[in-house]
């Protein structure tokens, strides 16, 4: 049976805390699978780790929020030997509830990531994330190119101990002043003779050190904070001009307070005038529309329309378009949301998604509307390709948005996604999202969100509330046994909670 992500999870998660070898024994044949179809995953990136591992973190971590801190741990320790966005995070969680292990296993990594010949810039900056800045990350690729994940807004230091602290800036200290190869200053050497070295990575560690530089004046020991300063030094005649005047807010994200938005703005405006190539005027508006963006300032459209390279404009405005959707849906700016899904540029699924959020805002205030919207919505789903798992989900929308404005008409809704779902490839019932992203030679970004309204379990939960019999009767449709199985999960859940509910007052 192949069986959903969150499915296995959820075996996983009982297994771990059944029988560890079994629990072992399944994420090796889990790792099994997913080697064999290595050629339908995307590279998880050198700062990523493999879906094995990432797995194996997931499973931790639910069994940590659990309070089940030994048996995370037993789970968790075969992936703390990476340094990875993932295996960081769980660390800084971990440590909310058990700083001692995860101190210990924090140091491990030091004491991994500094004898390790592949560790570079951004290791350290992954590992100053637990101490300094917890659940954010600063990713730089050359002078150019940043990437970001950021879990809050509010980013508060660890209190841990000096001890810690000083290995930190040891093994921080021992990567980042690792001599640079000759190849990286002399462009002529023989690459037999030399290991040629990218330009990116040099400008990588340079911006590094200046970013990190602030918290070794601060607490590391004099002799550390001056070799950094030297080397630094050392690295201003390798990198570029950008690299060096570089100003830009991720050198400063997380230790300083942000600059004001309208004083970043301005900022940006006179690096465009200053551009002296089309390509660096055109990274600047990037800048600038992704800025706007996180605020929901539709100028970021403006912003888009202004890049020269019109590839490169084509490929922003389909990732600013459904940011500043996702924008207003969450602030419900009904206005606003409506009129990116007239105007925006959007995937199908995009738009129906839009639609019925938005139909779901108007149903109290204006219920005609409300159903325009859903018939709009199904519309747009239904130009999706019959073989593409979207279809199901935009489906799974409008059913969601027509059991809240016109309930009778649900289990038609819920049954047109059925249908669909049987002649969809690899869809599965779980893991709904959106995910849209930007890639240019110097920029990238990629963005993702959960959708519970893509997922079967939801619907099927309310159709089971509603008629028990006829909700088994619409999950037996499923040809799929990954979503029949989720359905009849829902099902069965939906009328045992109630009763547990119910069990719990007797009790008391």
């Amino acid at each position: 049976m192949n069986t959903p992500p969150k499915i296995r999870r959820e075996v996983l998660v009982l297994a771990a805390r059944h029988d560890r070898t079994l629990s072992e024994e399944f994420l090796e044949k889990l790792k099994t699978q997913k080697l064999e179809a290595a050629n339908n995953l995307r590279d998880p990136g050198p700062y990523s780790l493999s879906e094995a591992l990432s797995q194996r973190i997931n499973v931790a971590r639910d069994l940590m929020q659990a309070g089940e801190i030994e048996r995370a741990l037993q789970l968790a320790d075969a992936a703390l030997t990476v340094v990875s966005i993932d295996t960081v995070n769980f660390l800084s969680d971990l440590r909310e509830k058990a700083p001692g292990p995860a101190d210990n296993r924090y140091a491990a990594m030091l004491t991994s990531a500094a004898a390790n010949p592949q560790s570079d810039g951004n290791t350290v900056s992954l590992l100053s994330s637990y101490i300094f800045t917890p659940h954010l990350f600063i990713i730089f690729r050359g002078a150019s190119s940043t990437n970001t994940s950021q879990r809050s807004d509010k980013v508060v230091p660890a209190d841990v101990s000096p001890e810690l602290r000083l290995a930190f800036f040891q093994a921080a200290a021992s990567i980042l002043l690792r001599p640079i190869a000759a190849a990286a200053t002399t462009p002529n050497t023989n690459v037999s003779e030399a290991k040629a070295v990218d330009p990116n990575d040099i400008e990588s560690r340079y911006l590094m050190i200046k970013r990190l530089l602030p918290f070794f004046e601060q607490s590391a020991p004099t002799e550390l904070t001056e070799s950094l300063r030297a080397q630094l030094n050392t690295m201003n005649a390798m990198v570029s001009e950008q690299a060096r005047r570089g100003d830009d807010e991720w050198l400063s994200k997380g230790i300083k307070p942000d600059k004001p938005a309208a004083d970043q703005e301005q900022a940006l405006l006179d690096r465009a005038d200053r551009a002296k190539t089309s390509a660096e005027r055109d990274s600047v508006y990037i800048q600038l529309a992704f800025l706007l963006a996180r605020r929901g300032d539709m100028r970021a459209r403006d912003y888009v329309s202004k890049v020269d390279d019109a590839e490169t404009r084509k490929g922003i405005q389909a990732y600013i378009d459904p940011f500043l959707a996702g924008y207003f849906i969450q602030k419900k700016l009904t206005d606003q949301a409506l009129e990116m899904a007239t105007k925006g540029e959007l995937t199908h699924v995009q738009r129906a998604w839009l639609l019925t959020e938005c139909a779901k805002l108007l149903q109290k205030t204006d219920r005609d509307k409300a159903s325009e919207l859903i018939e709009g919505a199904a519309t747009e789903a239904r130009r999706i390709d019959v073989s593409d798992p979207f279809l199901p989900r935009a489906l799974l929308a409008v059913a969601n948005a027509v059991a809240l404005v016109d309930p009778p008409r649900v289990w038609d809704a819920t049954f047109d996604a059925v249908k669909a779902a049987n002649s969809a490839t690899g869809f599965s019932g779980e893991d709904g999202e959106l995910v849209y992203s930007f890639r240019s030679k110097g920029q990238s970004s990629i963005s993702s969100s959960s959708v519970a309204e893509f997922d079967v379990e939801g619907i099927f939960k309310q159709l089971a509330n509603l008629d028990y019999e006829r909700a088994v009767e619409l999950a037996r449709g499923f040809e799929g046994e990954g979503p029949r199985a989720v359905a009849t999960i829902a099902i069965a859940r939906a009328i045992l909670e109630p009763r547990k509910k119910a069990s719990a007052v007797k009790n008391e």
